[in-house]
């Protein structure tokens, strides 16, 4: 059984190993965090012996706020999901190698994607990504819904790794989101984002329902996040 020096260097050392995979953000949240998560969507309900929850973010190019969504945004959406992965599995089988009796479960960033309500257009991946980094200390949620992070501000894709060793929790993070700014509730197409929650319906057919001429998915519009005074973090 380790002792609280032995698990705060155990972290610190995982903390490590995520940045030098090329994660740009990474935090630890003991499971009980997630005690009051919706039935069928805790870490528990993916791996009952889970006792910590690493959370890792990757940096989304600033660039890609400057363009039409419709051009490449959705084509990079699939990307980063691939490459936080392949981080997560990577991290994953680093953990079990180097620390004797650790399991690690590596869990999607994006799919499966199995809940889905198809009168509200309302779908769940296994567990929320953004309401995990919360939990470990990565950000607060803005007006949006979005995470913002102090240093990246709403550019994270987020990812999670869950593990049977206790390790102690990094300190929450401060709300972030500017008092009295409504410019993402303002700027949404169809006012979708209402009292602190989004409506999907109205956010998913406007933004995801359509498609090219040739019939493939586009992406419409990322206003809430391009219009953010903290898009790219807190400036220094």
């Amino acid at each position: 059984m380790k002792d609280n020096r032995g698990t705060v260097l155990m972290r610190e050392e995982i903390r490590r190993q995520a940045y030098a995979l090329n994660a740009d953000a990474c935090g630890f949240a003991e499971v009980g965090r997630f005690a009051d998560s919706p039935e069928g969507f805790s870490p528990l309900d993916i791996y009952a012996d889970c006792k910590t929850v690493i959370v890792v973010g990757m940096a989304i190019p600033k660039g890609l706020t400057k363009i039409n969504p419709r051009l490449v945004y959705s084509h990079y959406n699939d990307l980063s999901s691939h490459l936080m992965d392949e981080m997560l599995f990577r991290l994953a089988w680093a953990l079990e190698r180097q620390y004797s009796g650790c399991l690690a479960v590596p869990v999607p960033c994006d799919s499966p994607y199995e809940y889905w309500d198809k009168e509200k257009w309302e779908g769940r991946g296994l567990m929320s990504m953004k309401h995990a980094a919360v939990r470990a200390g990565l950000g607060s949620l803005g007006k949006s819904t979005l995470l913002i992070n102090r240093e990246f501000g709403n550019m994270l894709n987020i990812g999670v790794v869950l593990i049977n060793e206790a390790l102690p929790s990094d300190s929450l993070a401060e709300p972030l989101c500017i008092e009295g700014c409504t410019r993402c509730v303002d700027s949404c197409p169809t006012g979708a984002i209402q009292n602190g929650s989004v409506v999907q319906k109205l956010c998913r057919e406007y933004s995801y329902g359509q498609k090219t001429a040739r019939g493939y998915d586009t992406t419409m519009c990322n206003r809430c996040r391009t219009v953010c005074p903290l898009a790219f973090g807190v400036r220094k």
